[in-house]
């Protein structure tokens, strides 16, 4: 876990049309480039369903990489979803914020699980005596290529 993370508010007052390849880029054989681009995207509307509880982080660990969440990844938060079994998620525990897999198959049984996804790190058993909140479901992870 780490203790250095900073969540960032959309700006929603910004408008950015991009130009957007309708036709979509092929990863197989190339096909004929297009002449023109006839749409544009907007990032916010793509990524953002509920502005008002949506948040951005950066990424600060390694803890989830094998899923491919890398450090300095951007992360699309959103707080107004309820986590589910096996949905990532951002998680204030003891006082600090990380990012995991949500393992909620014994939570009759009052057993919450927090995985990482990388071999270095183990499983984090959420006990009574933790202060613990599921703080949103990550929903998009920006990562740089």
């Amino acid at each position: 876990m780490s203790n250095e993370v900073i969540f960032i508010t959309p700006d929603f007052s910004s408008h950015l049309p991009l130009p957007f390849a309708d036709g979509g880029v092929r990863a197989g054989f190339p096909s004929p480039a297009q002449d023109y681009v006839d749409r544009t995207l907007d990032l916010n509307k793509e990524l953002i369903e509920h502005p008002a509880a949506t948040f951005y982080s950066k990424v600060v660990g390694d803890s989830m990489i094998d899923a491919g969440i890398c450090p300095e990844d951007l992360l699309v938060i959103d707080r107004s979803i309820d986590p589910y079994d096996g949905c990532t998620a951002v998680c204030f525990l003891n006082g600090e914020f990380t990012v995991k897999e949500l393992d909620l198959s014994k939570r009759a049984s009052n057993v919450i699980r927090l995985v990482p996804h990388n071999p270095n790190y183990q499983p984090i058993v959420i006990s009574e005596s933790d202060q613990f909140e599921i703080w949103g479901v990550v929903k998009f992870v920006i990562h740089r290529v």
